[in-house]
């Protein structure tokens, strides 16, 4: 698992190398609804373009065939041209306005699906998968990378859907009017088609550079944000501010560069637009002498090769827009392509029934990716209800053993199993209900005291909810908060108390009813008169069912069926605490110890 972890992390970046094509293609492939009802949205789009052709070519026949027809000006048909040409803005307006509702439509729901595949690949990632990369960062790939994208889908896909069309008919039309003339036009921006190849490249790095730069961004204020108070206590602002000048300074320098390859690009195709038409205004004179060309049609095609050269215009824009979605989209790619190693079996899992659970571990070994070995062949049986503390040093393994027993991640080698069942093979909506785990600092989510309870049964009543709190003899507390259980926490609970906090989760964890409990020492952010009120509390939610508790105080393990003693990623000593203590073991040297520093 560790290497197939290594692989996955390492993932993030290979979508990097795929071609423009072949990730637009992928990304659309992940967001079909951008490409469903496009055949009618491109016969709206030949319609708006089909319009802007109308008004050169109402030109040229309302000079050769109204104001210069043979025998004198024929003021009807010039009307009847004004009047089509108008005709022609209408349609094109009406079609365009059809064509971006459309497209809007289209993206927006297809953008939607990707950021909800994207939000719940994040999700589904292990813990230590996450951890590769920081929060802020993932969050970007969800959300900014995502707006690039839609910004393109929008407006740039948009703009090149309507400009190739225009390109191709001003193209035809001006053939039909001069050939010469057209091949000089395309004479002149052949050679700027050729060097878009060459900014598409530079363009393409730049702008995933500039992708990359944003999730640091992101990341550094995000640390900064979250961790204000920490910053405040230890007084690091002036560093932390730093690190966060540095990230924005890179942020700045990388989008400079970007924009600065885009601007010259776009000032390339300004040049030889201005080229072809001092190009097709001295020719076309020449023409026009030689009486290969009237003066209606030499008017019509000047107009027409603005229609030409607008898309080209457009084109050099869009391309640095273009780049920027690619980039966006390959960061999300690389998200997505990035295997969720711990899996869940879906319907084809097996679902336990609910009761009494027995855990055992076969000769399970743990090893984070290019790192030792930090749980060695744990073999160990816990049978029903009984209830286990496990104590040991800091990094003996204490918590990569509760991880691995609630599958927030895998074993290296070896088998978690639950009732016989691999933990690999149970699904995850019946592992959830069954395994319910509460860490050291319990997270709260930014609403009302009820709400948060109610993660550990979104269908508990009000008076659920109470029942619960008094069972845990927390009533009286949650009684007097300023608006009981309508109290809003605030983000990540800031507006309670560590301990208010762990009291919230140990309570949603009550209301969960699991089978089997694993705690992190769940009472260790109290006070002692409330880690005596939560102790009892624990004592009945312990009750019928498996409970493993890491144990950083000795007394947890003391009320303990059975003590599970780790040293060095081992399992070193097993037993009842009363015989580990008279072993004088490893067990018997941490209670002496912590006994002599709580006195």
């Amino acid at each position: 698992m560790s290497s197939s972890t290594t692989t996955g992390t390492a993932r993030l970046g290979e979508t990097g190398h795929d071609t423009a094509l072949g990730t637009l293609r992928r990304g659309l492939a992940l967001s079909p609804e951008i490409t469903q009802g496009l055949a009618l949205t491109l016969a709206i789009a030949a319609v708006a373009t089909a319009g802007r052709v109308v008004v050169p070519i109402a030109i040229q026949q309302t000079i050769d065939g109204g104001l210069n027809a043979p025998g004198g000006a024929d003021l009807g048909y010039v009307r009847w041209m004004v009047g089509l040409a108008a005709v022609g803005v209408v349609v094109t307006v009406v079609a365009a306005f059809f064509m971006n509702v459309r497209v809007f439509r289209a993206s927006e729901s297809g953008l939607a699906t990707l950021r909800t595949k994207a939000f719940r690949h994040v999700h589904d990632l292990s813990v230590l998968t996450q951890d590769t990369e920081r929060r802020g960062s993932l969050v970007s790939r969800v959300t900014s990378d995502v707006d690039t994208i839609s910004q393109f889908v929008q407006f740039g896909g948009l703009i090149m859907l309507v400009s190739v069309g225009q390109l191709v008919v001003a193209t035809v039309i001006m053939a039909i009017y001069s050939w010469q003339l057209t091949i000089l036009v395309w004479v002149c921006f052949l050679p700027l088609f050729v060097a878009l190849r060459y900014f598409q490249r530079l363009l393409s790095a730049a702008f995933l550079l500039v992708r990359e730069r944003v999730g640091s961004m992101l990341g550094a204020v995000s640390e900064a944000v979250v961790g204000a108070q920490a910053v405040r206590a230890y007084a690091v602002e002036g560093r932390t501010q730093q690190r966060v000048d540095d990230a924005v300074e890179a942020h700045r320098m990388a989008a400079t560069r970007a924009q600065r390859l885009a601007a010259s690009a776009f000032s390339t195709g300004e040049v030889v637009a201005g080229i072809a038409n001092a190009a097709v205004v001295v020719a076309g004179v020449l023409l026009g002498v030689a009486g290969d060309i009237t003066l209606g049609r030499l008017l019509a095609f000047i107009f027409l090769v603005t229609l030409f050269i607008a898309p080209v215009q457009v084109a050099t824009e869009v391309l640095a827009e273009a780049q920027n979605a690619i980039a966006g989209w390959r960061r999300v790619l690389g998200i997505l392509d990035t295997r969720a190693d711990v899996a869940d079996p879906g319907d084809e899992g097996v679902r336990l029934p609910r009761g009494p659970v027995d855990v055992r571990f076969e000769h399970v070994s743990y090893a984070y990716p290019d790192g030792p070995t930090v749980l060695h062949d744990v073999d160990v049986a816990i049978p029903r209800h009984t209830r286990v503390a496990v104590v040991g040093e800091t990094g003996s393994g204490k918590t990569t053993f509760a991880k691995l027993l609630t599958r927030l991640m895998d074993p290296a080698s070896g088998r978690v199993l639950i009732d016989g069942v691999d933990l690999r093979d149970v699904r995850f909506d019946s592992l959830r209900e069954r395994v319910v785990m509460v860490p050291q600092e319990g997270f709260l989510f930014d609403d009302t005291l009820a709400a948060n309870l109610r993660y550990g049964r979104p269908e508990a009543t009000e008076d659920d909810l109470w029942r619960a709190l008094t069972e845990l003899g927390v009533a009286d507390w949650a009684d007097g908060l300023p608006s009981r259980l309508a109290t809003q926490v605030g983000q990540r609970g800031e507006s309670l108390s560590a301990g208010e906090r762990q009291l919230v989760a140990l309570a949603r964890a009550y209301l969960a009813d699991p089978d089997l409990l694993v705690l992190d020492e769940a009472t260790s952010a109290v006070d002692p008169a409330t880690e005596v009120r939560l102790a009892r509390a624990l004592e009945g939610i312990s009750r019928g069912r498996t409970s493993v508790t890491i144990a950083h105080r000795l007394s947890t393990a003391e009320a303990a069926d059975e003590v599970f003693v780790f040293d060095a990623g081992r399992l070193a000593e097993r037993g009842r605490h009363s015989e580990l203590v008279a072993a004088g073991g490893l067990y018997a040297g941490l209670h002496e110890a912590w006994v002599a520093q709580s006195r």
